[in-house]
């Protein structure tokens, strides 16, 4: 038997909501095969204290400020391969899903998943192996069997400040800063969707994106936010 299984497993909690990741580090902790060795309010501090900690896992939420989930997921691979990372977030679609596997990420849950599941993951993910939760599992498998058709051709942005090709601040991409766009001009996400031949999901998404880019904690946040940015 390695020194693996005899002691508990380190883990990093990574959640830009107190009371989440608060609630996650007392609740793992009761576990007696769980030891959380350090907690993140973000995507750079996930990465610090993966360094500092030199965790098993980390449990990671997507969408956080400085640096989002994803992200931090393709650096956490790249820089500490031998760490499993375990997303644990509130968002399913495809999008996301397959980004962050992408990205490097070993397991895929959703914030309905108890803290057994979470544990049996941790140790799974440790171990070697891939888990999706279901809903991420009938996610994957809708994506995989929708007709095969070209993606439509990028809409530009609408008229405005935001054509002249000046660099976008933020680090907002093209797509991002068009939904802001929408998104001050008043319009909903179904609204959004039809005009750019998007998903809702996708645009969800993507305003969440936004959303962590700007600082932004809702839609009238992130309206000032374009029009203080000449994004409107």
């Amino acid at each position: 038997m390695s020194a693996q299984d005899t002691r508990p497993l380190r883990i990093v909690v990574a959640d830009d909501q107190a009371s989440v990741r608060e609630g996650l580090v007392l609740m793992l902790d009761l576990l007696p095969d769980i030891d959380v060795v350090g907690s993140a309010a973000n995507g750079q501090q996930a990465l610090d204290q993966v360094a500092e900690h030199h965790p098993d896992a980390i449990l990671l939420d997507l969408h956080m400020p400085v640096l989002d989930g994803t992200e931090a997921t393709r650096r956490l691979t790249a820089e500490h391969p031998e760490v499993a990372v375990v997303v644990l977030t509130t968002y399913a679609d495809d999008t996301s899903v397959l980004e962050t596997l992408r990205a490097g990420a070993r397991a895929y849950l959703t914030k309905d998943a108890d803290r057994r599941h979470i544990a049996r993951t941790l140790h799974s993910a440790v171990a070697g192996l891939s888990v999706l939760d279901p809903r991420v599992q009938a996610t994957l498998l809708a994506a995989a069997s929708a007709p095969a058709t070209p993606p439509p051709e990028p809409d530009p942005l609408p008229p405005g400040p935001a054509t002249a090709g000046r660099p976008l601040p933020n680090g907002l991409t093209r797509r991002e800063a068009e939904i802001l766009t929408l998104m001050a001009r008043g319009m909903t996400n179904a609204e959004i969707a039809a005009a750019l031949f998007l998903s809702g999901n996708t645009v969800k998404t993507h305003i969440n994106r936004v959303f962590t880019k700007t600082g932004s904690r809702d839609r009238v946040a992130a309206t000032r936010y374009a029009r203080d940015h000449g994004l409107d």
